[in-house]
């Protein structure tokens, strides 16, 4: 059984390696998995969250040839369904004040084959060169955590645009094959509940990205409790998160190094690129490249069959559903829910003249389960102030071309 969710929890205890060779002092040493233990998790049950399992995690410190310092982590990732097409994108946090304070772990300090978008299943090393640069040679413990979420890779080329940047139509009707993006990876699920629970856990201690709405047991079902921590209702953990405004999506997304997907990339993960393996080998024609819905032209209802989370209540749900529960109806890459569920945060804003007075909004994407069928096209966009916390909405991250490596 594949466990989603887990958090690895590290603490490393004064700073001693052996002279020869670097060994890892793991005498000093405390690994702690948290499963059901410890502050930061013990509301949220790391099986139902939408992390990628990570395990066997081990940390060691060695000098470098410079009188230096680096930390080396070691961890296994035995999901079989990482691959180059569905990468995991692995992140690393880690506090110097026993977990008062967390930080992102920059990219660009690390090397090795298990950070940023990595493409296959395994044992992954990470370097962290120059930590003695942070002050870490001096100090008595870091705690590190490791997350991984599941990524789709778009790959670069065009694609059918019928859209326009910032809500604005292309009144012909007609479709643009001239669009084209580089590639960029999107998260295969909407951001759930459990995930952003984690989130807050880190980073909500004053009540920063949560609002009492979030308590509704039947449209999210998160809980704030007097010590400032985060629990999730049982059976609510794959849930999408929703009340969550255009900042709180944002904040979360720069919290685990992703960003908001521009409109122009959010449609073309929904219809596919002219090629699903991009322009440059061109091996995969897309049958359907100008289709209305991520799995085709055919209404989300079409022949009593249910594709997507829409209003009503005959797709099964009267709310959200779980993220991936209308998996067989993804987007030709197999991006799920890109239509119903949740309304999606992008990150454009609402710059057409069309409505005189909007400015100042952003703009949403695929519809929600409160949306009419035709709601959750390619090509309906909702407009939204950026502070607005609705149950319809939330949101998912992606890498954009500026911002992976990739570690095969």
């Amino acid at each position: 059984m594949r466990l989603t969710g887990i958090d690895i929890f590290l603490s490393l205890g004064k700073r001693r390696w052996a002279a020869a060779g670097g060994r890892p002092y793991t005498n000093t040493m405390r690994n702690r998995l948290m499963m059901s233990l410890g502050a930061m998790l013990i509301w949220c049950p790391c099986s139902y969250s939408k992390w990628i399992e990570i395990s066997n995690l081990k940390v060691g410190q060695y000098p470098t040839e410079l009188a230096g310092t680096k930390i080396i982590f070691e961890y296994d990732i035995d999901d079989p369904n990482v691959t180059p097409a569905t990468p995991a994108y692995v992140f690393i946090r880690y506090s110097t004040d026993f977990g008062k304070t967390w930080q992102l772990l920059p990219m660009d300090c690390l090397r090795g084959n298990g950070f940023d978008i990595v493409e296959r299943p395994g044992h992954k090393q990470v370097v962290w060169w120059g930590t003695g640069q942070t002050g870490f040679d001096d100090i008595n413990q870091v705690d590190t955590r490791v997350r991984g979420i599941e990524m789709v890779r778009v790959s670069a080329g065009k694609f059918m645009r019928k859209t326009l940047p910032g809500a604005g139509r292309d009144e012909s009707g007609e479709a643009r094959s001239g669009s084209d993006l580089p590639t960029f990876y999107m998260a295969k699920y909407e951001t759930t509940i459990s995930m952003y629970a984690d989130y807050l856990n880190e980073v909500g201690g004053e009540g920063f990205g949560w609002n009492d709405r979030m308590s509704n047991s039947d449209r999210c079902g998160m809980v704030r409790h007097e010590n400032n921590t985060y629990s999730v209702q049982p059976g609510r953990e794959e849930h999408p998160i929703n009340y969550v405004s255009w900042y709180d999506a944002a904040s979360f997304l720069q919290w685990c190094g992703l960003r908001l997907p521009t409109e122009a990339e959010w449609e073309k993960a929904l219809r596919g690129g002219l090629y699903l393996d991009g322009d440059k080998t061109k091996g995969r024609p897309n049958p359907l490249p100008e289709r209305r819905y991520p799995w085709g032209d055919e209404s989300p209802n079409a022949g009593g069959v249910f594709r997507c989370n829409f209003d009503g209540t005959d797709d099964g749900y009267d709310y959200s559903a779980p993220v991936g529960s209308f998996a067989k109806f993804a987007s030709p890459y197999g991006i799920c829910d890109l239509a119903g569920n949740v309304a999606e945060w992008t990150l454009d804003w609402y710059t057409t003249s069309h409505h005189a007075g909007l400015d100042g909004f952003r703009v949403a994407r695929g519809g929600s389960w409160m949306a009419v069928p035709a709601a959750c096209d390619a090509i309906t966009q909702a407009t939204q102030l950026p502070l607005k916390e609705s149950s319809i909405m939330g949101f998912r991250g992606v890498k954009g071309p500026a911002q992976f490596v990739v570690c095969p």
